[in-house]
């Protein structure tokens, strides 16, 4: 079975997608899987989000999740339009419990040592760190790794092509989130994935 762990070392960068147009889903999918990046996450922030997902899973070769997950109801949603892991901005017991006992992949939000420890009660060993840049940077993620030197994590929020290997550096970073792979053409977003993918190389 496919864990967080696995799909977090598939590719250096998980491309954020926020996509208003379920039309631009599926070119846009097999843009950044042609680039290398084969590990999608399509944000519940518009109304396409969930036929996005559907789109994007009829490309070969992508690893198709559901971020900004914060409800039951949501992850029901998700889960029947076929996402293979969830991502969440946050850690509520609420929220996780049933995610967990679903087996699906789970990647919760974290910011703060209480947050880990909520976490690692709850089993869970992998998480995002958002919002990366505005809870404190690298700086702040090397301060928190250090106590709990099982955890592994995606920083995500603020994350540039710059900035990102930096925090790739850091050994406890497995993969950073950035929005910055989506845009423009296919070919362009093809050429930003190839540059992306290459950055753990």
């Amino acid at each position: 079975m496919t864990t967080i762990a696995d799909i977090m070392r598939t590719s250096p960068v998980i491309p954020v997608l926020v996509i208003d147009d379920v039309a631009s889903a599926r070119p846009m999918a097999e843009a950044l899987v042609a680039g290398g990046l084969r590990v999608l996450e399509v944000t519940l922030r518009t109304p396409a989000a969930l036929d996005a997902i559907r789109e994007m899973k009829k490309v070969s070769g992508a690893i198709v999740g559901a971020g900004t997950v914060v409800s039951g109801e949501q992850f029901s949603q998700v889960m029947d339009a076929g996402a293979e892991f969830i991502v969440s901005p946050g850690l509520t017991e609420r929220l996780a419990e049933p995610i967990i006992a679903s087996g699906v992949p789970f990647l919760p939000g974290v910011a703060t040592a209480g947050d880990i420890m909520r976490g690692l009660d709850l089993g869970l060993t992998h998480f995002k760190f958002f919002p990366a840049e505005t809870s404190g940077g690298l700086k702040a993620l090397k301060a928190l790794a250090a106590p709990f030197h099982q955890c592994r994590f995606c920083p995500t929020g603020g994350i540039t092509e710059a900035s990102a290997p930096d925090w790739l550096a850091f050994a406890p970073v497995l993969c950073v989130g950035g929005s910055w792979v989506a845009g423009g053409t296919p070919t362009e977003i093809e050429a930003k994935a190839r540059a992306a993918a290459a950055l753990r190389a």
